[in-house]
């Protein structure tokens, strides 16, 4: 990944997003002319520029996980005025929201800068016939990957979206029609084929794709589509070759949120990796901050100094915490529910006291743990963390859900079991306040054993909520599951409040003949006249 920040530069070459092509002269160049002259290392250098966006603030670090966080029943909105944040949260999102539409800091745009690197990368790719088949096709099958990755978010959030192929012209990109979820879905499905056929089976780093990483987004594409038996399917080739692969589950979960150890770890498939440097928004952990508790000084910085604690923005809804069985390693190291402010260690219930702008609920713990000691700046913005994509635990659990609803109990109880003996066998703490605690094995979770179908469909989804909390996961799997009248109902997560702080989810208007779509932006809607608006807004 470090080689992206010089490749970065390319991206200016490439699609900037929907919104900036009108004003963009680049668009009238044409495609002999702008690859005229093309060289392995250039088609390299628009891969790199697609992953390079990936880790900009308007993707997963900031704006897109916004909106995937506070769109689940585990987040909340904490102590910010930002209308967008609260619009989010409470189901009250307009077109003109300003996380997805209009300005510099959205994430619509963003994706489809991804995208058109991609593009810009397949295109060149196939203009170098005299390349060798299998290094050039390994190139562009990352192009692909990225390519996937990008519309599988958008399609999921959005529906029906314009979709850019191969042999768009950058001057079309504004005149671009909504294409149907189901094409775009065919065309994932094919990028991801593509990819698995030419990748490698192992890469130097988890934040370049292997021939796992397009199998397991595979299995979850076909899942999310309900094609349980493709989704079976690509789950097992994974499991049966794990060693081929080069996977396995992390045997102690709180390892995972080490910097020190997640980087070796085995178990993640896909990474976006921040590597600690930054320039402007491009490279910035904005997840640590925006987790992390209002003047904390539990966590430390590269230099061994406190890291000035995070801001309080995403807060868990409080219910998540008192729901989750204390027995339960995986809740010990999700959550901090203490914090040394100004010297001083407070429990949840009294974070105000150590700052007014604080919230007073348990906190998330997986960004902050893994920005303990490596931020090269305040409130843990310059660190040093992996965003989970996908890991191999995923896999296992997206083929346990596949193999039920195919009526295959052994598989599926199997592969599920081994996610919950890992949580059983408990560990060690590192980090913070409880650096060092020692979590004695327990009895929970239990295993999943003589369920029936219909009660295995309900734990394991709810299973996916705990192993996965706050990794961008529970919001695609409401939708997919179509689970929000009980998700965001009287007695969802959501409904309890925090009393002490006043702080807490406000009054859910979802509604489910709108709210499993977003809208489209208004602002790609005023440029762009084949453009049409999702139902309801």
């Amino acid at each position: 990944m470090k080689t992206y920040k010089y490749l970065f530069l390319l991206i200016g070459l490439s699609i900037v997003g929907c919104s900036d092509l009108e004003e963009s002269p680049i668009t009238e160049i044409s495609p002999e002319s702008y690859f005229s002259s093309l060289s392995l290392e250039q088609v390299e250098g628009f891969t790199s520029g697609a992953y390079a966006h990936m880790v900009h603030r308007n993707f997963m670090s900031r704006e897109m996980t916004q909106a995937l966080m506070y769109r689940s029943d585990m987040m909340a909105i904490g102590r910010t005025g930002a209308q967008e944040r609260i619009d989010m949260d409470n189901f009250t999102v307009q077109a003109d929201n300003a996380l997805i539409a209009g300005g510099s800091n959205t994430y619509w745009p963003k994706v489809y800068q991804i995208i058109g690197a991609a593009n810009e990368a397949i295109k060149a790719g196939k203009l170098l016939e005299e390349e060798d088949e299998a290094v050039l096709n390994e190139v562009i099958a990352r192009a692909r990957f990225a390519r996937a990755f990008a519309y599988f978010h958008l399609v999921r959030q959005f529906g029906d979206i314009p979709y850019l192929g191969d042999e768009t012209l950058l001057s079309d990109a504004v005149l671009a029609p909504r294409t149907p979820a189901a094409e775009v879905y065919e065309n994932i499905i094919a990028d991801l084929k593509f990819a698995k056929e030419w990748l490698p089976n192992t890469q130097v780093s988890r934040a370049l794709p292997a021939k796992s990483a397009a199998s397991a987004y595979l299995a979850d594409v076909y899942l999310t589509l309900e094609e349980y038996q493709l989704a079976y399917t690509e789950a097992k080739e994974i499991i049966d070759n794990e060693g081929l692969y080069n996977l396995g589950l992390e045997p102690d979960f709180q390892s995972l949120f080490n910097s020190d150890k997640s980087d070796i770890s085995i178990e993640p498939i896909f990474v976006l990796h921040f590597t600690g440097t930054a320039d402007g928004d491009q490279g910035l952990d904005y997840q640590a901050a925006f987790t992390g508790i209002r003047s904390d000084g539990q966590y430390r910085n590269a230099n061994g100094e406190p890291v000035g604690g995070g801001w309080s923005v995403e807060v868990p809804s409080l219910a998540v915490y008192t729901t989750w069985d204390a027995n339960d390693y995986r809740r010990t190291v999700t959550f901090d529910d203490k914090a040394l402010q100004n010297g001083v260690l407070r429990s949840y219930e009294t974070f105000t006291d150590g700052d007014g702008t604080a919230v007073n609920r348990p906190h998330v713990a997986k960004y902050t743990r893994m920005g303990n000691g490596t931020s090269t700046g305040t409130n843990f913005r310059g660190s040093k963390s992996n965003y989970y994509m996908m890991r191999y635990a995923e896999v296992l659990m997206i083929g346990a859900e596949a193999a039920n609803e195919l009526g295959i109990a052994a598989d599926a109880e199997a592969w599920v079991n081994r996610v919950m003996a890992r949580s059983r066998a408990g560990g060690i703490i590192t980090g913070g306040i409880n650096d060092g605690t020692v979590i004695a094995p327990s009895a929970i979770p239990a295993d999943f054993s003589g369920l029936d179908q219909d009660s295995f469909r309900t734990r394991i989804l709810e299973e996916r909520r705990l192993e996965f909390a706050y990794e961008m996961k529970r919001w695609y799997d409401i939708a997919r599951r179509k689970l929000g009248a009980t998700a965001f109902g009287p007695n969802g997560l959501e409904s309890v409040v925090s009393t002490e702080s006043g702080v807490g989810p406000g009054p859910k208007s979802f509604d489910p003949s709108r709210d499993y779509l977003l809208p489209i932006p208004i602002s790609e809607i005023l440029i762009n006249p084949n453009l049409t608006q999702n139902p309801g807004y």
